[in-house]
């Protein structure tokens, strides 16, 4: 199948106002689609079947991209590990049950990291994914979403259902949740760094023993990959979006406490979960198959996400 032009389709962005999904919906807007549908959780709740099929009949769109999840970090997952298995699998199963009734051009599923076995070699090889089961603290949304891989390729095989599946790696950047609740490691820690300056604390606490390693890819990275796999990428197989950068969290949390000019001890609390012990990703597929390599340096990227959560704190972020 030849690249598809995107700028005269009818494109459907769920979890378009979310995190992710504003980067995506402005290099959409950069590649000159104007005829773009947000599909926000106020008006459709996508675990709903009735909303999902009022969703195809009201928009009609040509391309899905199904970026909507229920997601938090390793405390929100071991909460709320129904809840996430649940949801996600209801939502990815009816949208592409929908695209297939409603003859979509295209379909592209956002799947996670979790989804990769607990102690798969690094970097994490696309078919290594079914080599064992996820990390415990997160496996349910994990599984979830590799259901969701099960399905695309099922639905191209006897539907001829053009549906594709990525696999970004840990995300961050600007506009990132920072609710302690429910946000992921880098706007954790920035937030824990930042207030412990504002209030001339000595120390901050920080889960695990800090000998786990992540990869990170900034969101507008992650959405350009997105869009890229959207215009050229058109295979049954799942594509790593990585940076081919693996760091330590200890190393991390220095390099943002630095940064946020924090100075003070940083206590490690071993009675918290690190989750799984390694994760960096072989990106070889995303840059054969659709050109992408990640652009933005890991330190620019996270002073960029600091200054901007200082920022927004004083009211001043866009």
């Amino acid at each position: 199948m030849s690249d598809i032009n995107l700028q005269d389709k009818k494109i459907c962005v769920t979890g378009g106002g979310g995190f992710l999904g504003r980067q995506v919906i402005k290099h959409l807007e950069a590649r000159g689609c104007r005829d773009i549908f947000v599909a926000r959780q106020r008006e459709f709740d996508l675990v709903r079947g009735d909303d999902v099929e009022r969703l195809y009949a009201q928009v009609k769109p040509e391309i899905v991209i199904h970026l909507a999840a229920v997601v938090g970090g390793i405390g929100a997952n071991r909460v709320n590990p129904g809840r996430y298995f649940y949801d996600n699998l209801m939502m990815g199963a009816q949208l592409i049950e929908g695209a297939r009734l409603n003859n979509v051009k295209k379909f592209i599923q956002v799947g996670t990291i979790c989804s990769y076995p607990k102690f798969t070699p690094v970097p994490f090889r696309e078919e290594d994914i079914w080599n064992g089961y996820p990390e415990e603290t997160n496996a349910p949304y994990g599984i979830a979403k590799k259901a969701l891989l099960v399905q695309c390729q099922a639905y191209r095989e006897q539907y001829g259902l053009n549906a594709i599946y990525l696999l970004p790696v840990n995300l961050y950047g600007e506009e990132d949740n920072f609710n302690p609740e429910t946000s992921h490691v880098i706007p954790a820690l920035i937030k824990k760094c930042v207030e412990a300056v504002a209030n001339d604390a000595s120390y901050i606490e920080v889960w695990g023993t800090g000998r786990a390693t992540r990869e990170f890819l900034h969101v507008d990275d992650a959405a350009r990959g997105i869009v890229l796999a959207t215009e050229k990428y058109d295979g049954s197989e799942p594509v790593n979006l990585g940076a081919n950068h693996e760091i330590s969290i200890r190393e991390l949390v220095g390099i943002i406490a630095r940064e946020a000019n924090f100075t003070g001890e940083i206590r490690w609390d071993a009675t918290k979960p690190d989750g799984q012990p390694r994760r960096a990703l072989d990106t070889t597929r995303a840059r054969e198959l659709f050109g992408f390599t990640a652009e933005v340096d890991l330190i620019e990227g996270l002073r960029k996400t600091i200054n901007w959560y200082k920022a927004s704190l004083d009211g001043c972020a866009d």
